[in-house]
């Protein structure tokens, strides 16, 4: 892992946020994604047969639609804990900015995404886009939980944030699975 995403989730566990740690966790998955589907294009440019292309896809697919429901499941667990012990997180000044940044970038870069997809036909690729799409409500919901606690002190605004991640989650996930 690179040295930058063990200190950016260092720091996010330490804030004790489940909205910011299930954040950060989607990121690893979205890059673990990213490089399957990526390989799916690299097997498509090498001239392979669109069968195998097609498997391909749908192997990346149900891949990021796995992913999906592994998050929702993690997410829901730690928020159900956090809410059941009432043990909240602390401010963080830097999980706010994260989630701003995020805010304004992964719509744009979903956005290409799936420009991407409709133009190769690539399901996966749709799914993957996807995933980047829910980094930007999971980016909502994480500033929304994290000002709440930071500017009211609602410690249970963060698993409630993260609560209301799971529908998505979920939703997309068994669109994975599904191959839809």
């Amino acid at each position: 892992m690179d040295s930058r995403y063990g200190l950016i989730l260092s720091r996010q566990l330490s804030a004790g946020s489940i909205a910011l740690v299930g954040f950060g966790l989607d990121s690893a998955i979205e890059t673990a994604a990213a490089a399957v589907l990526l390989r799916r294009l690299w097997v498509e440019n090498q001239g392979r047969d669109p069968e195998a292309v097609e498997r391909m896809d749908r192997r990346v697919h149900k891949f990021v639609g796995g992913t999906f429901l592994a998050l929702a499941v993690y997410v829901g667990n730690q928020a159900g804990w956090t809410l059941w012990s009432g043990g909240g997180p602390k401010e963080s000044l830097v999980g706010i900015a994260l989630a701003v940044l995020s805010l304004v970038v992964m719509p744009l870069v979903s956005w290409g995404k799936l420009r991407a997809a409709d133009r190769l036909g690539s399901g996966a690729l749709r799914a993957e886009a996807k995933e980047t799409l829910a980094c930007s409500y999971l980016s909502f919901t994480l500033l929304l939980g994290l000002a709440a606690n930071a500017l009211a002190g609602w410690w249970w605004a963060d698993p409630l944030a993260a609560i209301l991640m799971i529908p998505w989650l979920v939703k997309e996930g068994l669109e994975g699975l599904m191959g839809e």
